[in-house]
């Protein structure tokens, strides 16, 4: 059964062609716009920080931070990082570029979902509108352009569920149409376990059962038999990563990333991110934004016909009858019960799940723009607002509060002034963003973990072990007088952020 047919289709729901060319040059301009303002709070200048000290290693095994060892997270951002630093050079728009790819991919894989889902060549002006909304949603341009993990396996996790679904609603059994997507399937959930771990298999599987209970029926023998050939596949694919860790660093790699970062992390709030039980509930919505009206609009129309007679030809995509919107809903279902549940709860962690909820608020809207030459150019109007407002902001605002977050201006100011390459020291604080920017001149304790002073005194020892050479201190604004006024100190304030000084110290 076809989920859009060719009675839903007017005239209406067409999007010309120069129109969408447009749509994607714009698309693309603006993801890739804006990506050298500074590296954000403390996870992209780690995160990229990491990926530099492999890269310098040529080691795509081993995450190391301020060398030590640094295995929270699996290596697939590292890894486009470093190609990105192999061909660009190390910079903060080498550090992002792979999330925007990977953004870019989890909008052609909805685009490929989106006709998965239509009866006819007409009909797949739904994949269309499907793009314009994805690529216009709040959550996936914010975290496509951020040195981070959560879009990164977004991506694979949103082209494993597109390669299912064209499976279970493949017409034909030929090779391509049929075992092709359930092959990709397979391929990508081992890409998602390299790209964040565990969640990478246990997501995808949930789905697909939930899926199968929600529209009662069985899965088929294909999909059943392809269970043990398919997760050999993604093993195999994942083992491109996890065998070489294994093999070099044995139950230190077993402790510190599944013990520690996968089951502590999730039973208990050790890394300090407690959040209420529904959390997630709201941030989810917000990160649908500007369709979150769609969405629930959507959501409540399939609920709501659920009470009503068999749908028709019209409605059928916004019903729970409806294949699409069954798989959409157990799609967002597995993720946010899954981490309403952890103890450890940050945003970004629900990206998984915004995927199928712009799916339904497309449908919304596809239904909409069918029946409505006003709500056609309604729509057009406020994905292309959407990214220009974007792009605008990147321009004029963002760079203004990204220098009062990061320490790239501060770490400038003090090589301009000859202290490139000078020790930092953090004083009364822990900035986890200089990883990146004072790399390899931090002091460090025995752990290799950032070493945090608590007072002007302590900062002596070190630069008597320097032979007396400055010394770069960070220190929050309330505490530079201390500084300043401590005796026996030559201090020259370089420049602050508002937030942050940035001041080079050596003994009288």
């Amino acid at each position: 059964m076809s989920e859009i047919t060719t009675t839903d289709i007017t005239h209406h729901s067409t999007i010309p062609t120069y129109i969408m060319a447009g749509f994607i040059v714009l698309i693309v301009f603006a993801y890739f716009f804006g990506l050298t303002i500074p590296l954000l709070g403390p996870d992209e200048p780690r995160y990229s920080q990491v990926a530099r000290e492999m890269f310098e290693r040529a080691d795509w095994v081993t995450p190391t931070l301020g060398g030590a060892h640094w295995f929270e997270k699996p290596a697939l951002l590292y890894w486009l990082q470093i190609a990105t630093y192999n061909i660009f050079g190390v910079s903060e728009f080498s550090a992002r570029f792979g999330s925007a790819i990977f953004g870019l991919g989890t909008i052609a894989s909805l685009w490929a979902l989106g006709r998965s889902a239509v009866a006819d060549e007409r009909a797949k002006e739904f994949a269309k509108w499907l793009v314009l909304i994805a690529a216009s949603t709040l959550g996936i341009i914010v975290f496509a352009r951020g040195a981070s993990f959560d879009i990164v396996v977004t991506f694979p996790l949103t082209a494993a569920m597109t390669g299912f679904f064209i499976f279970d609603r493949a017409q034909s059994n030929s090779f391509r149409a049929k075992y092709l997507p359930l092959i990709a399937f397979y391929l990508f959930i081992g890409v998602a376990l390299i790209a964040k771990g565990l969640i990478g298999i246990v997501f995808p599987f949930a789905i697909v059962a939930f899926y199968h209970v929600l529209s009662w029926r069985m899965p088929s023998r294909a999909l059943i038999i392809s269970v043990f050939w398919g997760t050999l596949l993604a093993a195999l694919v994942a083992a491109l990563w996890y065998l070489p860790m294994y093999q070099q660093h044995g139950y230190e790699f077993i402790d510190e990333f599944f013990i520690q970062h996968h089951f502590q992390r999730f039973t208990s709030n050790k890394y300090l991110h407690p959040q209420p039980f529904i959390f997630f509930f709201w941030v989810l919505p917000l990160m649908t934004l500007p369709w979150l009206p769609m969405f629930f609009a959507g959501v409540w129309r399939a609920f709501r016909g659920a009470k009503g007679a068999a749908p028709s030809a019209a409605t059928q995509v916004l019903s729970l009858r409806s294949p699409i919107f069954i798989f959409s809903f157990a799609w967002i279902a597995v993720p946010l019960v899954f981490f309403s549940f952890s103890g450890s709860k940050l945003p970004g962690y629900i990206l998984p799940a915004v995927p199928p909820a712009i799916v339904i608020a497309a449908l919304y809207v596809y239904e909409r723009v069918s029946n409505s030459g006003k709500w056609n150019r309604a729509v057009i109007a406020i994905a292309a607002g959407t990214l220009l407002i974007s792009v605008s902001l990147l321009q004029f605002v963002v760079p203004r509060f990204a220098d009062i977050d990061s320490t790239r201006s501060l770490f400038r100011a003090a090589a301009e002034r000859g202290y490139a390459n000078n020790k930092v020291v953090n004083l009364h604080t822990i900035s986890h963003n200089a990883e990146f920017y004072a790399s390899g001149r931090l002091i460090r304790d025995d752990n290799g973990k950032l070493k945090r002073l608590y007072g002007a005194s302590e900062i002596k020892p070190y630069l008597e072990a320097q032979n007396n050479e400055p010394m770069l201190i960070l220190v929050p604004m309330e505490y530079l007088p201390e500084l300043v006024r401590f005796d026996g100190f030559r201090n020259e304030v370089i420049l602050d952020n508002s937030e942050l000084a940035i001041v080079a110290v050596s003994i009288k």
